[in-house]
């Protein structure tokens, strides 16, 4: 009974310690999309606790000031979680081996070994053996994090360019309507193209990093104004009223960058969990409504923008095109707790009078 009972304490060891060599290879190494039970509890916990300080907060800065070291402590709290939970692991070997007289020598033991400390040694073969793989997978938890971080804040420098320079070209907060404008000021719309090409290679970017490294959705930008989400909803808005608006040369460069940004946005959503329709129809209802597109539209004809005579249409073709991607945008924005943007934040937790694309554009101009 006994011989039966340290093979199930051993069994159970090794299930523990695999599982969390598991849950490190997933969440740093495995190069798609996967989720990883250990990883996500651990950012759940913490965003709970996080929740309980942000429940204080009195304005979005002081909110946003919360949630700037949400992602960085939870990233930082996974090595300490997987050490512990190897340490336990292996504890329940040694002590199934029956080479240590209780658990607490074990944990001693364990704990000794996996960070290479050597003050608590057994001589058999079969410790020694498991000792020396334990001190390797230490130094690999170790490891990985150091390794990644680079990775990680080279993808995250990558997005933040990109949203950085959207605010010479769309405002803060950005907006499709000034993006338009500023287009159709500066540079001519006809040069929209260009930026349809380099949002659909930024779109491609934000989808690899932000599933396989996914804490990268929580980082947040250098300005509390700034946001990956906000950003991608203004380009998508923009891409979507020039495809369907404005009366310029058909351009399917903004219809590629459509797709490829409502891919990016539900495939992170696909990660999270986050429910939306994926075939959805071009008449199913959207979050913006009739009056503020016709709002927009006064404003672009209002300051010489060329637009469709077929308003019904232009609004019927705007919205197949947002229906696409505007569930998901708002539940990114929402678990990420984004800065308000017209049309691409959160706008149920909005004042009614913050709902006007009138009133926010000439705020922002």
């Amino acid at each position: 009974m006994d011989i039966i009972l340290r093979m199930l304490v051993f069994l159970l060891g090794a299930a523990i310690a695999v599982r969390t060599v598991a849950s490190a290879i997933v969440t740093f190494v495995l190069p798609r999309s996967a989720s990883d039970r250990v990883s996500g509890f651990v950012f759940k916990m913490v965003r709970r606790i996080f929740d309980l300080r942000l429940r204080k907060a009195r304005s979005y800065e002081q909110r946003d000031r919360i949630m700037a070291l949400y992602a960085p402590i939870s990233l930082l709290m996974l090595p300490p979680v997987w050490l512990t939970l190897a340490i336990i692991g292996y504890a329940l070997m040694y002590w199934a081996l029956g080479a240590v007289e209780s658990f607490d020598q074990a944990l001693r033991v364990s704990g000794s070994s996996i960070f290479t400390l050597g003050y608590a040694t057994l001589t058999d073969w079969g410790s020694t053996l498991l000792m020396f793989t334990e001190a390797a997978i230490g130094l690999i938890f170790i490891a990985l994090l150091i390794s990644y971080l680079p990775t990680m804040y080279g993808a995250f420098q990558r997005r933040e360019s990109a949203v950085s320079m959207l605010e010479v070209r769309a405002g803060s907060p950005p907006s499709a309507l000034e993006m338009i404008l500023r287009y159709q000021r500066i540079h001519g719309l006809q040069k929209l193209t260009e930026m349809w090409i380099t949002w659909e290679i930024w779109f491609a970017d934000i989808e690899e990093s932000h599933t396989t490294l996914a804490a990268l959705v929580f980082f947040r930008s250098p300005q509390p104004d700034h946001s990956w989400v906000t950003a991608a909803g203004a380009i998508l808005d923009a891409a979507a009223i020039a495809a369907s608006t404005l009366d310029v040369p058909r351009d399917p460069q903004a219809q590629l960058c459509i797709r490829a940004g409502f891919i990016a946005l539900r495939r992170i959503a696909d990660f999270f969990g986050i429910a939306y329709n994926k075939d959805p129809r071009p008449d199913d209802p959207i979050s913006v409504s009739r009056y503020e597109f016709d709002a927009v539209c006064d404003q672009l004809a209002e300051k010489g923008v060329p637009l469709k005579d077929d308003r019904d249409q232009a609004w019927h073709d705007y919205a197949g095109w947002r229906v696409n991607y505007d569930t998901v945008l708002l539940a990114l924005a929402a678990i990420t707790l984004a800065p308000y943007a017209p049309w691409s934040s959160d706008r149920s937790l909005l004042p009614a009078r913050r709902k006007s694309p009138l009133r926010k554009t000439r705020r922002a101009t």
